[in-house]
């Protein structure tokens, strides 16, 4: 853990003096775990993709303020939180700009970490994916913070330390939404797993 946050920290350093070939390594490296995180948030994954773009560009005009205080992770996912919650404002605003917004099922969800990599047959396949939007469901019936917190535990192993300078709050605050919101996530999960019937 320690040569990871000295390599992602070296090369914000790099990034800081001009270098664009470290920050093209820094975005290869985390474009998907925040383009997940986004699309966890806003359920929309052309507009997760458009966002991430936004969450790099901003990583970029502030490397000069860039400090080695804390993970890079968390500075990232801190910018990429701000930015989604900047969206969702926007859109209870204009309420009309987001009617088309819901996730097509036949897209490609970038829940990859749900993925098998061994060939299910096709009752498998369908149950997999059942289960697989079930879960996406759940996690987007929580509250905001947390289902951030939960998706921060999951993403990259970030400590609750980590997760709690993300979320702006006391890590004892930190580690209570993120067990509440796997209580949540195991009662709403828990008729489904059973029966297959899902309960609202």
């Amino acid at each position: 853990m320690a040569g990871e946050l000295d390599q992602d920290a070296a090369l914000m350093l790099r990034v800081k003096q001009g270098d664009a070939a470290a920050f093209e390594q820094l975005v290869d490296k985390y474009k998907q775990p925040v383009i997940n995180l986004l699309y966890r948030t806003l359920r929309d994954l052309s507009e997760a993709e458009d966002l991430a773009q936004n969450v790099f560009v901003q990583v970029f005009k502030s490397a000069d303020r860039y400090r080695v205080e804390a993970k890079f992770t968390t500075w990232l996912f801190t910018i990429a939180r701000n930015l989604s919650l900047n969206e969702l404002r926007r859109r209870s605003r204009h309420p009309a700009d987001s009617l088309d917004a819901a996730a097509d099922p036949e897209s490609d969800s970038p829940a990859q970490q749900f993925e098998d990599r061994r060939n299910p047959s096709a009752p498998e396949r369908l149950l997999q994916e059942e289960l697989v939007a079930k879960i996406e469901e759940a996690l987007a019936s929580l509250p905001e913070n947390q289902r951030t917190a939960i998706l921060l535990f999951r993403e990259k192993d970030l400590s609750y330390e980590e997760i709690s300078e993300v979320l702006g709050c006391s890590l004892s605050a930190t580690k209570s939404l993120i067990h509440r919101g796997r209580e949540t996530l195991k009662q709403k999960l828990k008729p489904y797993l059973k029966t297959g019937a899902w309960e609202q």
